[in-house]
C-alpha cells in the first residue's frame, strides 16, 4: 500500500489493477535526476548491479533519444564504481580499468583504454559490476600463504618469522616461534610482513599468538604493548635484484641478506591501508583484532607492525617481541581480476578477465619441428645432431636400466627353480 500511495494510486482501484501497479517499475514513475538519486543511497554495489539486470527502464537503453535513458545516466555517474569505492575506499588508487579477453586480447585492451567515452564507460560499468559480486562473502579463512620478513630476527633461521605460519607451538621439543632482536629501549618497534593468497583479498581481523618462553624461569610471554596493521602492494618489479633476496622461506639465505632485506622493505611496498592502534595483551592465547570494516588489499601484502616491548629477558636485560602464530581471515577475490602499476603516475590500473586468465601467446612462441619430429631451437641451443646424441644416449642408459632390473622374463637359477615356484607373489622390475 505505501508503494502505491507513493506513486500517487488512489485505493478505489480494483485489486487486479493494484497489482498490476506493484509490479511495474518504479523507475517509470520517477524524474531520471530522483531516480540516480535513490539508486547512489545504496550501499552495497551487488544491490545496483541486481537493479540493471530486472529493471524495464535499464533494458529500454537507447529507445528514447530525446530523455537520457537510464542506463547512460547510471553509467555516466559512474554509480557502480561509487559504490565500490564507498565500501572499500582502497579503490581510489585505481585510476584505470582494462577488460582482457583470451580471444581478442589486442582489441580488448585497446578498446577498454583508447575507446569512445561512452564504451569506456560501459567497460568501468562491467568491472565494478562484475568486481561487486565478489566483494562480499559470509565464510572466512586464513589468507596468508608465506612469510617474506622481519624487521629483526634474534637467531636466524632458527628464530625465523616462517615458523608463525605454523600454528603449532613445538615440533619435536623444538619451540617454534619468531623472535625479534633485543633492545634496552622499549618503544622501538618490530615489524612482520606476510603474503596473502591472491592479489584481492578482503580481510576482517587479525590473529597473533604472544610467545611464551616455557624454558625460561617463569615462563616470560613476549608480547607487544599494541598492534597496527598496513596493507599494499610491491613497487618493485618481481625481477628486480633485490626483490627476494632474505625471504624466510630458504634455508640457504644468510643473516647478511636478510639484513639487507629488511633495509630495502620499505622501498618495496606501497601501503594503501594503515589500522588504528590495538592493544595486546600479555596473555599466551590467540588474540583476535578485528577490523572496523572489512579492508580491501590490492596486492596481497600484509604488515602487522608492533609497537612497544613489555618483557625483558633475565640473561641479558634486554626487550624482546616473540610470537608463536599468525592469521589474517577473510576471503580472497576471484583470480579473474590483476592489476598493473602504471607509469610515471604510480596510480594502478585494473584488470578483468572474463573468461579467466589466459597465457599471452608473444610468451608462449610457437615450435617448429624438422622432418624427423625433432624440435627446431633458436640459435645458441642444442640442434638436430646433438638431439640425436641425447637420444642415443638415453636408449643406452635404458638398456642399461633394463639389465639392472631384470626388464622383461626374469632369468632364473635352475637350482632354486623350485623355491621361485613356491613364492606365487614375487615381483621383480
Amino acid at each position: 500500500m505505501f508503494q502505491l500511495d507513493f506513486l500517487g494510486v488512489n485505493d478505489g482501484i480494483s485489486g487486479s489493477a493494484k497489482m498490476e501497479e506493484i509490479d511495474r517499475d518504479f523507475l517509470n514513475w520517477l524524474e531520471m535526476d530522483t531516480s540516480v538519486k535513490i539508486l547512489s543511497c545504496l550501499e552495497d554495489p551487488t544491490d545496483l548491479a541486481r537493479i540493471c539486470c530486472v529493471s524495464r527502464s535499464w533494458r529500454q537503453f537507447g529507445e528514447n533519444v530525446d530523455i537520457p535513458p537510464l542506463y547512460f545516466a547510471v553509467i555516466s555517474n559512474g554509480l557502480l564504481k561509487q559504490l565500490c569505492l564507498k565500501l572499500f575506499p582502497q579503490l581510489a588508487d585505481v585510476a584505470q580499468v582494462m577488460e582482457v579477453s583470451c580471444r581478442t586480447r589486442e582489441n580488448a585492451e585497446v578498446g577498454a583504454i583508447n575507446s569512445s567515452e561512452c564504451e569506456a564507460l560501459e567497460t568501468d560499468h562491467r568491472v565494478y559490476a562484475s568486481l561487486a559480486r565478489v566483494l562480499t562473502s559470509d565464510t572466512a579463512e586464513n589468507c596468508i600463504v608465506d612469510a617474506l620478513f622481519a624487521s629483526s630476527t634474534d637467531n636466524y633461521p632458527l628464530e625465523s618469522i616462517q615458523n608463525t605460519l605454523d600454528p603449532r607451538t613445538r615440533v619435536q621439543r623444538r619451540a617454534l616461534y619468531w623472535s625479534s632482536k633485543g633492545q634496552s629501549n622499549p618503544e622501538v618497534p618490530e615489524a612482520l610482513t606476510y603474503k596473502l593468497n591472491s592479489d584481492f583479498c578482503v580481510l576482517t581481523e587479525i590473529c597473533i599468538m604472544p610467545f611464551q618462553a616455557y624454558f625460561q624461569a617463569g615462563s616470560p610471554i613476549y608480547s607487544a604493548q599494541a598492534v597496527r596493521f598496513q596493507m599494499g602492494y610491491r613497487t618493485l618489479q618481481a625481477d628486480d635484484e633485490s626483490d627476494d633476496v632474505g625471504t624466510s622461506n630458504s634455508s640457504s639465505k644468510t643473516v647478511h641478506d636478510n639484513l639487507r632485506c629488511e633495509q630495502l622493505a620499505e622501498k618495496k611496498f606501497t601501503w594503501t591501508y594503515t589500522s588504528q592502534e590495538f592493544p595486546m595483551a600479555q596473555e599466551n592465547s590467540l588474540q583476535r583484532f578485528k577490523l572496523p570494516v572489512p579492508i580491501l588489499c590490492i596486492g596481497g601484502i600484509l604488515r602487522i607492525e608492533l609497537l612497544g616491548r613489555v618483557q625483558r629477558q633475565e640473561m641479558d636485560d634486554l626487550f624482546y617481541i616473540c610470537v608463536a602464530h599468525v592469521r589474517a581471515l577473510g576471503w580472497s577475490i576471484s583470480s579473474r581480476f590483476g592489476f598493473e602499476i602504471m607509469k610515471p603516475s604510480g596510480k594502478l590500473l585494473l584488470k578483468y578477465f572474463p573468461e579467466g586468465r589466459c597465457e599471452d601467446p608473444l610468451s608462449s612462441p610457437q615450435v617448429e619441428y624438422t622432418s624427423s619430429g625433432l624440435p627446431i631451437l633458436p640459435e645458441g641451443l642444442v640442434q638436430e645432431e646433438q638431439w640425436n646424441e641425447i637420444v642415443d644416449l638415453l636408449n643406452e642408459a635404458d638398456a642399461a636400466y633394463g639389465e639392472l632390473f631384470h626388464v622383461g622374463p626374469p632369468e632364473v637359477d635352475p637350482e632354486s627353480e623350485d623355491d621361485f615356484a613356491d613364492s606365487d607373489e614375487e615381483m621383480f622390475f
